[in-house]
């Protein structure tokens, strides 16, 4: 019986980026920007769907304004569990990436996973973390600490890559290796450099490792950092590195694709890059330099 999913990727503007705002006024606007569209997911018969990075507020990245660790909470946690109760109103796995305060002083880019039942599975923390101009993250996020965890769900196994991530082909691999089927990567990034690379690296990854991915970015711009414009084109791939489904630039939306994932191991019979490996090789990617 063919294994076909559907899987659908939210792009939304942040309505209230004013680094003046109640951080609950903030984050409860971002949410229900968010839930029309889980809701039409719903409707639409979506099984498996994505939120953008950091999905209940702003990307607050540019500034160093320690007003936005109060955007941190738990995971699980009241934003993550809210989202998961829908999940299971929906029979619905969704992957919703929020900022995660572990203790006090220690956050994390986090991505809870949950499953069409309504179940916690787990989360995975951004592991590659940048400092750059205009992303000063290491001010805001420690490195994540979970490895690549892959989540098996009611309709696939998932794993997350989160934003700069996508930059390493290591841990995409390593999420092969885990036996993910579908790869989600919630991004917030601008025009630029990116822009080139944003339908370049993904689909590498897809065909490199014999998995679909899902990538999600935001829309818009964000005052008062004014970065740069957000160019959503959220999209999903497959292992053969074919775009199903392309989000507009601009626009807040849902982006849905059907998944074959019998198509998984028809791919890797032909390319067999798991049976190729040269583990025992490999020894010196691991060294510091």
């Amino acid at each position: 019986m063919p294994r076909t999913v559907i899987g659908g990727l939210v792009q939304c503007a942040a309505p209230i980026t004013d680094p003046a705002a109640p951080i609950e006024k903030v984050k409860e606007a971002a949410i229900e920007a968010h839930i029309p569209f889980i809701e039409e997911a719903g409707r639409r018969g979506v099984q498996v769907l994505g939120l953008q990075e950091v999905f209940n507020g702003p990307y607050f990245c540019p500034s160093q304004d320690p007003h936005w660790y109060d955007l941190a909470e738990p995971v699980p946690g009241p934003t993550t569990e809210r989202i998961g109760q829908l999940a299971k109103t929906f029979g619905m796995v969704i992957v919703v990436p929020v900022y995660e305060r572990e203790q006090a002083g220690v956050y994390y880019n986090t991505a809870a996973v949950y499953d069409a039942d309504g179940r916690y599975l787990g989360k995975y923390r951004k592991n590659h973390i940048p400092h750059t101009s205009g992303f000063w993250e290491k001010y805001f996020f420690k490195p994540g600490n979970l490895g690549y965890p892959v989540f098996d769900t009611r309709y696939g196994k998932v794993g997350v890559y989160i934003c700069y991530d996508r930059h390493f082909p290591e841990g995409a691999r390593l999420l092969g290796l885990n036996g993910a089927e579908i790869v989600f990567n919630p991004s917030a990034t601008v025009a630029g450099l990116s822009q080139h690379l944003w339908k370049l690296e993904q689909p590498a990854h897809a065909v490199a490792n014999g998995y679909f991915m899902a990538c999600s970015n935001r829309v818009g711009t964000e005052a008062p950092w004014n970065i740069g414009k957000f160019y959503g084109s959220s999209y999903f791939v497959d292992p053969r590195g074919n775009f199903l489904a392309v989000g507009s630039e601009d626009n807040d939306e849902l982006v849905i694709a059907e998944m074959d994932l019998d198509m998984i191991e028809q791919v890797r019979r032909v390319w067999q890059f798991y049976r190729d490996r040269r583990p025992e090789t490999y020894a010196p990617i691991a060294e510091l330099r």
